[in-house]
């Protein structure tokens, strides 16, 4: 249960670069100047008092070296404008980022795990009035550290989407927290060269993208938010959840990834608790990292969006009358599209479709943040003892997965979802059945999952 407590803020501040830095105009890629990119997505860090650092204030020793970092990130200072043919650019003016400093009367310890996403304290540790809600001419990004009573902090960060993913983010904030500890420059140097994840000139699509589909009629999830009573809750998946749904399933799709297995899992049991019409197309896209890919050549540093989201789709009652099995090769097929003339042909779509949204019709958008990294982050402090996503997405049809360790030191991805309170009653009976309960003639349905049509 949520702990009332109170939070005394002081007035927003902008931090400038310590140093001067280029006035120049920067280009985003096709891949950041997305519709459904422009909002800003909070990151967050609890950190436990250190008796060996009882003498220094992190607001201080963040503040400046938030400063320090922005000499080499200096597009984060700017703003954004639109140019030519409605694209965005940054205009690097060296205005700066919006920095808050919070005292909060709690305990750290008092939190208990409230603090796993969705974070129910978000008003009052991440100060969302300091960023206007429009993305055009406002800071680019947004600090607050809340120190508790007993010597422990919160840092969170908001940042803007357009200029960056969660990877590229936390290389900023890995940046802040090594000259925090007295390194002079950043371990790993930022690189711009956004113009490699950009359309190709002639544009060649060559691939359905069902993520970007668009729909004849109103999104149906978006009416039942909006008149029903919306209930967040958060399910954890350990070691001993795993392993039972592994060994539910049979043989030849037992070695499926974890996160193949509760994205399988949870767009199932969603799906039947929403109580569809069969013949509904239902969609599951996934939010899938292209680093690494040689074609593109991203260099180590690059810090733009460099994620897509494919996506597969299948009739409701197949869905849901099919075991298992069959969501996890869905899923499967979803992260499996991400080739080279796909990802050329979603940047050459997204360029030449006019920027579209994701379809939001009977979809369910996952992203892992669990192993992005923000749960390493020491500022001095050592580790924190959660971080990573605040909201963990938690919205109409969107979830954002987070690493959380227990009291145990047990390891669990933590997935917030959000739903119609009859919806989430049924939706946790069907997922405690997903997870724990065996389906009869595994093997036998799963021969006949295998040859299952739309």
């Amino acid at each position: 249960m949520a702990l009332a407590f109170p939070v005394k803020h002081r007035k927003p501040e902008l931090i400038v670069p310590a140093e001067p830095t280029p006035h120049e105009i920067k280009t985003l890629s096709d891949l950041d100047d997305q519709q459904s990119l422009r909002s800003h997505y909070p990151m967050i860090m609890f950190y436990k008092t250190n008796p060996f650092v009882k003498e220094k204030d992190p607001v201080g020793i963040i503040r400046e070296a938030i400063a320090k970092t922005l000499v080499y990130y200096y597009p984060y200072a700017g703003r954004l404008v639109e140019g030519p043919n409605n694209k965005l650019v940054v205009d690097c003016t060296g205005e700066g980022v919006v920095f808050v400093e919070a005292d909060a009367q709690v305990r750290l310890g008092e939190l208990g795990d409230t603090i796993c996403p969705p974070c129910p304290y978000s008003e009052l540790l991440v100060s969302h009035v300091s960023i206007s809600i429009g993305v055009l001419g406002s800071p680019l990004m947004m600090f607050q550290v809340t120190r508790f009573i007993c010597g422990g902090f919160v840092l969170a960060v908001l940042f803007n989407h357009l200029m960056s993913d969660a990877l590229g983010s936390i290389q900023f904030v890995n940046a802040v927290s090594e000259i925090a500890k007295g390194a002079s420059t950043p371990s790993t140097l930022p690189v711009w060269k956004r113009e490699l994840v950009t359309a190709r000139n002639p544009p060649h699509i060559a691939h359905t993208l069902h993520e970007y589909e668009p729909m004849d009629r109103i999104d149906p999830i978006t009416k039942i938010m909006n008149d029903e009573k919306i209930v967040r809750k958060s399910f954890s998946f350990g070691p001993k959840e795993i392993k039972s749904i592994r060994k539910n399933l049979p043989p030849e799709i037992r070695s499926s990834s974890k996160f193949d297995l509760i994205t399988a899992c949870l767009w199932r049991s969603r799906t039947k608790a929403l109580n569809l019409d069969g013949e509904e197309i239902v969609r599951i896209t996934c939010m899938i990292n292209i680093r690494g890919k040689k074609f593109l050549d991203l260099p180590t540093g690059y810090y733009g969006n460099a994620i897509l989201c494919p996506a597969t789709i299948t009739k409701a009652k197949t869905l849901c009358e099919n075991p298992l099995g069959y969501a996890i090769n869905l899923v499967k097929k979803a992260r499996s599209q991400v080739t080279k003339d796909y990802i050329r042909s979603t940047i050459d779509y997204i360029a030449t479709k006019g920027r579209p949204q994701l379809s939001h019709f009977w979809n369910f958008i996952v992203s892992d943040a669990s192993r992005v990294g923000f749960e390493e982050l020491d500022f001095g402090w050592g580790k924190p003892i959660y971080g990573g996503t605040m909201y963990g997405g938690a919205t109409n049809d969107n979830s954002v997965y987070a690493l959380f360790r227990n009291k145990n030191g047990e390891d669990l991805v933590v997935v917030p979802v959000c739903l119609p309170a009859a919806a989430m009653e049924r939706f946790e009976k069907e997922l405690k059945k997903a997870i724990w309960e065996p389906v009869e003639d595994s093997n036998k349905l799963y021969s006949k999952m295998t040859t299952s049509k739309l």
